[in-house]
Order: structure tokens, then C-alpha cells, then sequence
């Protein structure tokens, strides 16, 4: 029953989010949406049990940079969105999601098909101009989803964007945590589990913190497979300092602090 309820109010939340976006969204400014944004995916994350502790946030761009991070879960979009909302590139199979496909496309999501191997380069280009516009863009170079306990290799095509636009790349690093401090693996969306099923096994969790670690910006070059690396080499280094027990910066001072 208890299950129940926290998924009806789920579903009052998302139905809030569709009048938010459909009704309020239109007439306000871009200040406003991104602080409706927020403040909806903050709640979204309440009603799952989690809270959202971000470590580093000094380093943080604003504007004109791609962000780029691990990826365990569809829940990541929220975590993200609750630090500073970006818009996405997402996997287009999400547009058909009940709901949360209606909400990506009106948030500005670009949508790339991966079977289709041009479409890689479509994609590369909207993203290169929207750089060059300054606006920020987030994706998921790994590709796929993990259990979060290691990063797999990114993928560089996404990197030309940054490249061709001059722009700058901002890692940042996912970590979901239990009640125990123990790093966690029940919001992972991982093999052949279902969407309901993620739900469920997230909501029977108990409270789960989502540590965002924000790497320091890096300068885009003209490779975009050293770029790849760099990146993918400084989200590994945050996934071990949010492992480690004292959680201290590069500079050994402490920068957990909750969103």
C-alpha cells in the first residue's frame, strides 16, 4: 500500500510538471523556466527518496559548455536538473516514454536514433551551433547505462561539438550512496529490467543520496579523442574521491554541500 502511494504521488507530481510546462512554461522567461525546473526536479527527487548533495560547485559553467557525465539511471536527468537544468541528448526511444518523452521533448532534448550511423553526425552539428550560441548542452558519452561502480569508455564523436564550436567540456561524476554510506546500486537501469521495475527497486531502496562531483572545465583542443580521454579521466577521478570516505577536493578542502 505504502508503494502505492508513493507512486500516486509520483504521478500527481509528473501531471503538476505537464501543466507547469505546458501551460506556465510558454509565457516565462528563461530565468524562470530553469528555476521551475529545478525546483520540479528537486521535489522529484524527494518523492523518490533521494536527496542531492553537490561537491565542488565553484567549478561550475553556466553557459556555452558541454556537460558530461556517467550514467546509471534515468534518474541521472533529475539529479542533473536539480544541480542546474540543461537540456539533453538523449536516445530517441525516450521520446515514447509515457510522460517523461512529452517532458523531454518540450525541454529542449535532442533526440539521436544510434542505429542510425548518420545521425551521429546531425546531431554533432545542432550541438556544435547550440555551443557556439552559448547555451549549455548535456550528454552521456558512455552510451549506456552502468551499475555505476566503474566508468566505461567514452565515446569521441560527441566530442567534435565542443571541438568544432571552441567550446569547453564539463565532467561531472554520479554517485548514488545507501542510508549506510555504502555506494549504491539500486537506482541502476541496467540489462533487461523494465522502467517499472527500476521504479520499484529505487522507491524500495530506502534513502539513497545522489552525490554530483563538478570537475574542473576543460579546454576543448582540436582532437576530439584526447578531449574523450581527458574527460573520462577526470569523471574517474571524482568517482574515487565521492568513494572516499572523507569526500575533500583536489585542494584537500571539504565541498560536499547539499543542493
Amino acid at each position: 500500500m505504502r508503494l502505492f502511494i508513493r507512486k500516486a504521488r509520483l504521478l500527481g507530481h509528473l501531471l503538476r510538471g505537464a501543466w507547469t510546462v505546458g501551460v506556465r512554461f510558454p509565457r516565462a522567461t528563461p530565468q524562470a523556466r530553469h528555476a521551475m525546473n529545478r525546483a520540479w526536479s528537486r521535489r522529484m527527487l524527494e518523492l523518490c527518496g533521494m536527496k542531492i548533495v553537490v561537491h565542488n560547485d565553484a567549478a561550475r559553467l553556466d553557459a556555452g559548455a558541454l556537460v558530461v557525465s556517467n550514467h546509471i539511471s534515468w534518474i541521472d536527468i533529475y539529479v542533473i536538473n536539480a544541480w542546474r537544468p540543461t537540456p539533453f541528448v538523449s536516445k530517441a526511444e525516450i521520446r515514447h516514454w509515457p510522460l517523461i518523452g512529452w517532458f523531454a521533448q518540450n525541454l529542449d532534448t535532442v533526440f539521436i536514433e544510434r542505429e542510425r550511423r548518420s545521425d551521429a553526425h546531425r546531431i554533432m552539428h545542432e550541438l556544435a551551433a547550440r555551443l557556439g550560441r552559448g547555451e549549455l548542452m548535456c550528454v552521456f558519452p558512455e552510451g549506456t547505462t552502468t551499475d555505476g561502480l566503474a566508468i566505461k569508455p567514452f565515446h569521441a564523436n560527441m566530442f567534435q561539438a565542443p571541438v568544432s564550436a571552441g567550446a569547453p567540456v564539463q565532467p561531472i561524476c554520479i554517485l548514488y550512496e545507501d542510508a549506510l554510506g555504502r555506494q549504491s546500486a539500486a537506482p541502476a537501469y541496467i540489462d533487461d529490467v523494465s522502467l517499472k521495475e527500476s521504479l520499484d527497486m529505487l522507491l524500495k531502496a530506502g534513502p539513497i543520496t545522489a552525490h554530483v562531483y563538478v570537475c574542473e572545465a576543460i579546454e576543448p583542443g582540436d582532437d576530439r579523442r584526447r578531449l574523450a580521454a581527458q574527460a573520462h579521466g577526470a569523471v574517474g577521478e571524482a568517482l574515487e574521491v565521492l568513494r572516499s570516505p572523507a569526500r575533500v577536493d583536489r585542494q584537500g578542502l571539504r565541498s560536499g554541500v547539499d543542493a
